[in-house]
């Protein structure tokens, strides 16, 4: 049964060694599963990397659970039989970052944000419990373990396009892969974003480290005039080769991309919004949210969405593997304006294709279609008479795809102050700096504190680019303390299935 809801009109939304012919030398190739150590006490107090894929599970088959107020993100439960227990994840282990992004000290919904937004695979960075709490007691912080890539340093997914040259590619292998690929100068692959040396890690989707070179020649055959291929160069080889991380496709930056995710700001008019989202399987077989009956001149086909549309995200929060109520839930607590994330159908059979989420490339489109957002630091004008801020400091911030800044505003009953309630991770706002507790000051040179600012705020979006924010960070033990006097509640956060 089709499960529908008209949002027309009716409801309120918010925005061993292998020789790599390359080097010409025997070069140790680092898997996943690579075997360490474990006499050896530093490989046993390094983090850990857990590739893990839903395949044909619904989630990745571990629970979460963190303690609000401290910055651990603790695994409690690995399901049995699931990609997480095939993989290595263990109960007590700390996730210091998911893909390339460090979370050891975000809070507990950014690091669920993230994974969710990481579509059908996921890299968790780990580190065990025991060698957690060796490190936290020799050196108060476990920051430091937690080894990223380099600025611009990715593995990239490139789409390559036929011409009258072909690919513009050759393979340089043994009987068996990995495969390495050689470029013909000024080909479609080069032009596609392919760096020279690259090595091959998947094509449209599929690793092919393991195949024969027949089969990767019968798999490229197969694909016909265009081609996806997840690519490694040689400088991200060798650095995650220092890092022992695996050349993971979630790490992956796009590069001539045939499709990307859009992102639409809307106000809810007189009318409403003027489109229907109702649940169906996807092309991938699994059902998702789907947007249809967008009326013309109305609000949602302003935006710019089309019928047939697949919401991928709602002011940034995941909708995979969300019911058709939960969705609806979600859009209607965000009020009069919606940011939604869609894809087209050609764009949802790419992503799904190459098995990762629409949203790890939203990044990549916000940047290329704005303004950087900055961010200064300036010593203190005034005194900040709350005890638990720190210094003040100045962001500027540029609306990103769509309009939208990437953060969202609460307001304390009772309390003189504003502060940043959500982030959006990519947007303009994470860009700028912002983060989950800073306390606002002043807005365009207007200090924040009266009766009427909510009203006031509200017009901000009609605003002239840029935004300037006036910001003091609360002190995370004076948060912590903060949040418990508000309630005196038991603020450990439930499980959370992932």
């Amino acid at each position: 049964m089709e499960a529908a809801a008209d949002l027309r009109d009716t409801a309120l939304l918010t925005l061993k060694f292998k020789f790599n012919p390359r080097l010409g030398i025997d070069n140790p190739v680092l898997s996943l599963a690579e075997d360490q150590d474990q006499s050896d006490p530093w490989n046993q107090h390094r983090p850990r990397f857990c590739l893990l894929s839903k395949e044909e599970e619904k989630n990745f088959g571990f629970h979460l659970q963190q303690q609000l107020g401290k910055a651990e993100h603790v695994v409690c439960r690995v399901d049995p039989g699931t990609s997480a227990q095939r993989q290595g994840l263990r109960e007590g282990d700390r996730i210091l970052a998911v893909n390339n992004n460090v979370v050891a000290h975000e809070d507990y919904a950014v690091v669920v944000r993230h994974i969710r937004a990481s579509g059908p695979r996921v890299l968790l960075t780990v580190l065990a419990q025991h060698a957690h709490d060796v490190v936290q007691a020799q050196q108060g912080s476990d920051a430091f373990l937690c080894p990223t890539l380099g600025s611009r340093v990715r593995p990239r997914l490139c789409h390559v396009v036929k011409d009258e040259g072909g690919f513009g590619f050759g393979i340089t292998h043994g009987a068996q892969g990995p495969f390495w690929l050689v470029l013909s100068a000024g080909g479609a692959a080069e032009r596609a974003g392919v760096p020279p040396g690259a090595r091959l890690l998947e094509v449209n989707g599929v690793s092919v480290e393991k195949f024969t070179s027949s089969q990767l020649n019968r798999k490229l055959w197969q694909s016909g005039d265009q081609v996806t291929l997840l690519v490694a160069g040689p400088e991200v080889e060798e650095q995650c080769h220092q890092l022992r991380m695996p050349l993971a496709a979630p790490l992956a930056e796009g590069w001539a991309l045939p499709a990307r995710p859009r992102c639409l700001n809307m106000e809810r008019g007189p009318q409403g919004f003027g489109f229907l989202l109702r649940e169906e399987k996807g092309p991938d077989g699994r059902l998702g949210q789907f947007l249809w009956e967008v009326d013309p001149g109305l609000p949602a086909d302003k935006a710019g969405m089309k019928a047939g549309d697949r919401l991928v995200a709602v002011a940034g929060e995941s909708v995979d593997g969300l019911g058709h109520e939960e969705t609806v839930s979600l859009i209607r607590a965000q009020g009069s304006c919606v940011s939604l994330i869609v894809v087209d159908p050609e764009a949802d059979r790419f992503f799904s294709m190459v098995r990762l989420s629409p949203l790890l490339f939203l990044e990549n489109a916000e940047t290329a279609a704005s303004p950087l957002a900055e961010t200064k630091d300036h010593p203190v004008e005034d005194t900040v008479e709350s005890s638990g801020l720190a210094d003040s400091r100045q962001c500027f911030l540029y609306p990103g795809l769509g309009g939208g800044y990437g953060f969202r505003l609460c307001h304390v009953a009772g309390a003189p102050y504003l502060f940043i309630s959500q982030v959006t991770p990519g947007g303009s706002a994470a860009r700028a700096g912002l983060q989950i507790g800073d306390t606002v000051l002043e807005v365009n040179g207007y200090p924040v504190g009266g009766d009427n600012d909510l009203d006031w705020l509200q017009q901000l979006a009609e605003a002239e680019p840029p935004l300037c924010l006036k910001l003091a960070a609360r002190k995370p033990e004076d948060l912590k303390a903060w949040i418990s006097s508000k309630s005196g509640q038991d603020w450990t956060v439930a499980s959370e299935l992932l």
